[in-house]
Parts: structure tokens; sequence; C-alpha cells
């Protein structure tokens, strides 16, 4: 099947004076003063559209949700004063998903300012019947590339879904030796009396939110966008309780579509500053779904965010160590510390 032409859509925010204010975090001129959660709503629609606009010449009438997002790093910081340009296209074509790649940009201004790639993103969406309890995943047709620019998308997209694959394998590993011995040392200076660490149990942050008709997207659900703007912004509140100057986004590790929500609903968000670097604090944030009648209660989300923190020129800032004690926290003080290593590792082999 051939590949539809590339979605673009642009953010008119350097000619639209009320939509920048919209997308603007702070009534100041810093750098990144844009609301990256609303970013992330208007990325998931795009990443819908492109989808549809593939899965549709097989099946007219299909419908595709979000599965997971996976990996978008920024790159640069996005000004609220220039334009932001999404570019989509299909990626990756599996048997009932496919990937859908975003570039994130500003253009070339009038004023002779260069372009700047913001960001990169990736979304795996699933096609499907329909929306009722009746649904059922639709097989969708490849593509085959026909360019090397392509093949080379379609072979990062399959690295992208083994890596992944990986990391969920990883996880159920035992600490290595030297894992061991970080958590060790990190347990040991609990025991210090003069010890005064950030504790992991209290850098938590929670809220509540009930869905109304306004946050439909298909009939009945949620817009995925809706709730990954949420969950982000309760993650970047809770960051600050462990960046003391501003935490900025650097990552969206991963973001899994787990269950759909429906009008109605009952929204529990939960987030946790799980994990440290010497400038970086990673969130990790779950998003509970119980239902109107109270007989349901299902996790929907659970996103991975990092954030830098950085003073008012963007300049990184140390942060303080967080400290687990349980046996989940170490859990999940141990999966950050393994993705901050692969990452290194990666940047690294790239000579970045």
């Amino acid at each position: 099947m051939a590949l539809p032409p590339d979605r673009i859509l642009t953010l008119p925010l350097g000619s639209d004076p009320s939509l920048r204010r919209r997308y603007m975090l702070l009534d100041e001129d810093l750098p990144a003063n844009v609301r990256f959660g609303l970013i992330l709503e208007v990325l998931d629609k795009v990443a819908e559209e492109c989808a549809l606009d593939y899965a549709r010449q097989a099946h007219p009438q299909a419908r595709v949700v979000t599965a997971a997002i996976d990996n978008i790093y920024v790159r640069s910081a996005a000004d609220v004063h220039r334009d932001l340009v999404f570019r989509a296209r299909v990626n990756f074509v599996g048997r009932t998903s496919l990937e859908v790649g975003i570039r994130v940009e500003h253009a070339a201004g009038a004023d002779g300012s260069p372009p700047a790639h913001i960001a990169s993103c990736y979304f795996t969406m699933v096609a499907r019947s329909t929306t009722g309890a009746a649904a059922e995943s639709l097989v969708l047709p490849a593509f085959e590339p026909d360019d090397a620019l392509a093949v080379r998308r379609w072979e990062r997209a399959i690295a992208r879904r083994e890596g992944y694959r990986h990391q969920l394998h990883q996880a159920q590993e035992p600490p290595s030796r030297e894992e061991y011995a970080l958590l060790t040392s990190l347990h040991a200076a609990q025991e210090e009396p003069a010890f005064q660490g950030l504790m992991a149990a209290d850098c938590v942050t929670s809220g509540w939110e009930r869905t109304y008709p306004e946050h439909e997207n298909v009939p009945t659900k949620i817009f995925g966008g809706h709730l990954i703007r949420q969950a982000f912004e309760l993650s970047s509140i809770c960051a600050e309780q462990v960046a003391p100057h501003r935490p900025v986004i650097v990552a969206v590790n991963r973001i899994n579509f787990v269950q759909p929500v429906r009008m109605g609903d009952k929204l529990q968000f939960l987030s946790r500053a799980v994990y440290s670097g010497s400038t970086s604090v990673c969130v990790e944030t779950d998003i509970i779904r119980i239902s109107r009648d109270r007989t349901q209660t299902n996790l929907s989300n659970s996103c991975v965010f990092t954030f830098a923190n950085v003073d008012d020129e963007l300049r990184p800032q140390p942060v303080p160590p967080i400290y687990p004690t349980t046996y989940a926290e170490d859990a999940r003080y141990l999966a950050a510390h393994r993705r901050r290593a692969a990452r290194l590792a990666w940047k690294a082999s790239r000579g970045r």
C-alpha cells in the first residue's frame, strides 16, 4: 500500500498573540517558556490523523487508538514567539499497529532566524474496527520502503520496539554487583545520625479529576492527549520538589496507554520523583481510572518523564540525590538508573 503524504500542522505562535498567550508557561521573557503539555496534546492528535490517513486506505471506517509514546527527546528549547511546525509520517507498519514519527521544528524565520529541530517523537497506534465493546483490531497492509531514508526509518522503528522489549526484560533482572553497591550505599547513608537527605517517599504528588463530554475524542472515550497533558503538568509540579531552580522537560521516556477512559470516569493522578542524576530528575506518573458506578478501578496510563534542573538561561544546575527505602522504591530507582545509563551509552556511541 502506498504511503499517504506527510501530515503537516503549523501552530502560528509567531503571528497569533492569543494563541501565543495560551501556550506560554509563564508571563515572563524566558527561554523554553512553552507549555509542553499542550504540545503533547497536539502531537497525539497529529499522530492519530496521520495513522488514519494510512489505515483508511484499506478500512474506510477504521478508528485508531494510541498504544504508546516512545522516546521524545527535546533537542532544542522551543521559542513561544516562533511558529511550531509538526511533520508526521508513517515509519513502520506491523500486523495491526503502526509507528508514526513526528518531527517538531521551528522553520526559518522571516527575520533571518535559522530553523531549529525541537524534538522527534514516536507514536505506536493501533487500528480498530469501531469504538464499541465489539471493536476488533484490524489487519493493516504493509508498505515497502521505497528509498534509503524510508528504509532507515523502518529499521529504527524496529530497533525501538526491540529496545523496549529489552528494557522490559532488563526490569526483571536482579541488580548487578555495581547496582547492588549503589543501592546499599543509599540505604547506608540513611543510617547516619546527621542524615537529612531527600526521601523518595516525600517526593510524591497526587491529584484528582472527573471526565466530561468536553474531553471526548471518539464517542464516549476521553482524548488521550488530554490525559497525558494532565499527567505531564502534575509531573512537572512533582519535579519541583527535587529541582531547586526550574525543571524543564528533556525527555518523555515512555507513555503507555493501558485502558481507555470513558466519560464520567474519575481519575487519580499519582506522580513520584524516583531518581535524580547530577542535574536531572526522573518522574513516573500513573493514571488510575475509577468507573462512574465505582465497580472498576484500572490503570489507564503509565508515564515516565525526565526533567533538567536549569537556571533562567537554561544552564544545568545540580539537584540533590533521592534516597529510596522500600523494595518498590529501589525497583523504580534502579529502572531509572538503567535508562539513564543506556541513554548515556547511546550518546557516547554516536559521539555526542
